[in-house]
């Protein structure tokens, strides 16, 4: 749940987060709410989850960018009831009321994730600092919460030069969906390694969807020699590691991959995906 105003810079991190973590993708079982400034929307949010975890800007004098993670138990006494009305209702205010407005089906594993804020002036973005750490709690979220499944051990290479990925692949190793090829030869075997673009200024070679699963495809005849008659590759199935000091994927080009893998079946369709708009 992102809490704080959209319109005023940096208490803008909880929603922004929402939707980062919406344009990501998220599996069946999770809710991802925009709690915005309404401490109602918060409280009625939380209703029969298992663990809930609310994030937003704060400002204690501490470097923006700053974050802080903590049990909702170890804020301190939780404000009182007494006086509130619409509009001063925060989300601190939903954990005071939420055992009594939601009864059983209030949460009792609730966390809590603050950024230090830097500017709070109205129409501004993000500051630099506080948006960098967007990506690092969504991050932090993501493997907490729902890992993804293991992404397969190999890739598939066919006659006419086409290699396909499973949407996992793609989407974690190759996100903007563009790449540059090379043939590495140095060593024992020849390995082709596919280097992820950043954006579509840096050109390079485009995967294209082949299936409603969201699988990929990207043509490598011309990288891997298969015009001249000749090719250092061998079709089919072929092992594959992601080199994580490099930021490449490795592909041996003349070692068949043995058999299934605990990430076989790894395509979105395996996680249960719900895209929405994103």
């Amino acid at each position: 749940m992102g809490c704080g105003n959209i319109l005023r810079g940096d208490d803008a991190f909880g929603p922004v987060l929402i939707r980062t973590l919406h344009q990501r993708g998220f599996p069946a079982g999770v809710r991802l709410v925009d709690g915005g400034t309404s401490g109602m929307d918060v409280a009625f949010g939380m209703r029969g989850a298992a663990k809930v975890v609310l994030v937003d800007a704060c400002a204690t004098g501490r470097p923006p960018g700053t974050l802080y993670r903590m049990p909702a138990s170890e804020l301190g006494e939780v404000p009182p009831l007494a006086g509130l009305h619409s509009h001063n209702f925060r989300w601190d205010h939903a954990l005071s009321l939420s055992a009594w407005l939601l009864g059983p089906l209030a949460p009792t594993d609730v966390e809590v994730i603050l950024c230090e804020a830097g500017s709070l002036q109205p129409g501004q973005p993000l500051s630099a600092e506080v948006q960098a750490q967007v990506d690092v709690v969504a991050d932090l979220l993501e493997r907490e919460l729902y890992p993804a499944p293991p992404v397969p051990g190999h890739v598939t290479l066919t006659d006419a030069g086409s290699l396909h990925l499973t949407a996992s692949q793609a989407e974690r190793w190759f996100p903007s969906g563009l790449l540059v090829a090379r043939v590495d030869e140095a060593g024992e075997e020849p390995v082709l390694e596919l280097v992820p673009l950043a954006g579509a200024g840096h050109g390079g070679l485009v995967l294209k969807q082949r299936n409603l699963a969201g699988d990929r495809s990207v043509l490598l005849s011309e990288v891997l020699g298969f015009g001249a008659g000749a090719t250092v590759a061998v079709p089919g199935d072929l092992g594959a590691h992601w080199d994580d000091d490099r930021g490449v994927l490795r592909v041996d080009l003349r070692t068949r991959h043995a058999g299934p893998d605990p990430g076989d079946g790894g395509s979105d369709r395996a996680r249960g995906v719900d895209r929405g708009g994103g």
